[in-house]
């Protein structure tokens, strides 16, 4: 019997938002999800079982072992996870991809060896690394903790050589990475997906806009310039690092078009949602295919569209709900998570036939959502 038309079951590592999406878009391929996740209030728990045990529970493992597959919601998961899976049940991306990915440092080096640019770096493990250091990367820079570190988090602005130690100190003297500051036009992702078997399908490519830290808004429309050079060099990227599964490239546009690679996320991505509503494929479908090893197609939305994030709001600006719901083209997306200011809690997506009406509704859009 095809394994399309038996009861398929995928496994993921985490059970937050992005498992939630990915399970909702298994469902209509009959394909059962499972989620390992110490949160007894998981977003996913409402479309797939939920194991409620840390990463590394051997019972809660031993359970994922039996899927099909296992897939990763975020890069942070525990590598002895992982290891503890390998060779029982394929796992998209493996723990050799994660291991750069994770790991600015590990990471930086991985793109340069696949034909990719990136900020210029310099490394910080021990106080005999500072001197000279923002000399090496340029007169400004960002120091970021070598592993973990999101949405902002974890990282620091450099002005000066005298502010290295206390932004060092800041971030607790761990090993670090001292980036450049890129001086960018613009800053765009574009999802790329891979089978065991090498089969590619790519993403569209996407402008994003970041507030704080924290991505507030992602645009796609079609036929972008540079979605050419950005697909090359996710190709070049998924291929020699072996990818199986999918991942998202995350870019500095350069004000000469020039792409330089900023981070990899082994996973769907956060500017990607907008795939959800923009027609064809979603990208969470595309890695529920690419990490059971099903047939792939390109995933880039049919349509002009945008999706702005929902963050938990200070009292007096919660979003006008029933607005939102009224205007014509737009999808709103709850997590069912408790608002916490700040907190990423949904999405809506804006979907139109044109440009021209998609910036109309967009600027609507933004006025309903502080």
């Amino acid at each position: 019997m095809s394994a399309l038309f038996r009861a398929g079951t995928l496994g993921i590592l985490g059970g937050g938002q992005l498992a939630q999406m990915l399970a909702l878009a298994a469902l209509p391929l009959g394909v059962r999800v499972v989620v390992l996740e110490p949160d007894p209030q998981a977003p996913a728990r409402g479309c797939a079982e939920h194991i409620q045990a840390p990463y590394t529970d051997a019972a809660g493992l031993e359970r994922l072992s039996q899927c099909d597959a296992v897939t990763l919601e975020f890069e942070n998961v525990p590598l002895s996870a992982l290891a503890q899976l390998e060779g029982r049940v394929p796992v998209r991306p493996a723990a050799s991809l994660l291991v750069r990915s994770k790991h600015r440092a590990r990471e930086k080096e991985a793109l340069h060896e696949a034909g990719a640019g990136t900020a210029p770096y310099a490394l910080i493990n021990t106080e005999a690394d500072l001197p000279g250091a923002l000399e090496r990367v340029g007169r400004h820079g960002v120091l970021k903790t070598a592993e973990l570190g999101y949405d902002g988090k974890g990282q620091v602005r450099v002005a000066a050589q005298a502010d290295l130690d206390p932004a060092w100190t800041e971030l607790g003297r761990v090993p670090c990475v001292l980036e450049g500051w890129v001086h960018f036009a613009r800053e765009v992702s574009l999802g790329v997906a891979r089978t065991a078997g090498g089969e590619l399908a790519f993403g569209g490519l996407i402008e994003n806009v970041h507030r704080a830290g924290v991505l507030r808004l992602s645009v796609y429309l079609p036929g972008d310039p540079a979605e050419a050079q950005a697909r090359e060099l996710a190709r070049r990227v998924a291929e020699r690092w072996q990818l199986e599964g999918l991942m998202t490239l995350e870019f500095f546009e350069l004000p000469g078009g020039e792409l330089l690679v900023n981070e990899v996320a082994p996973r769907v991505h956060n500017s990607g949602h907008l795939t959800q509503d923009g027609g064809g494929v979603s990208q969470f479908e595309a890695q529920v295919r690419a990490a059971l090893g099903w047939p792939l197609h390109d995933f880039a939305p049919k349509l002009p569209c945008a999706m702005v994030n929902i963050l938990g709001w200070v009292e007096g600006q919660e979003p006008d709900w029933q607005a939102i719901l009224k205007l014509e083209g737009a999808r709103l997306h709850l997590y069912g998570k408790a608002h916490k200011p700040g907190r990423k809690l949904g999405h809506v997506n804006l979907v139109a036939h044109d440009e021209a009406t998609l910036w109309a509704q967009l600027s609507r859009l933004e006025m309903l959502i502080p």
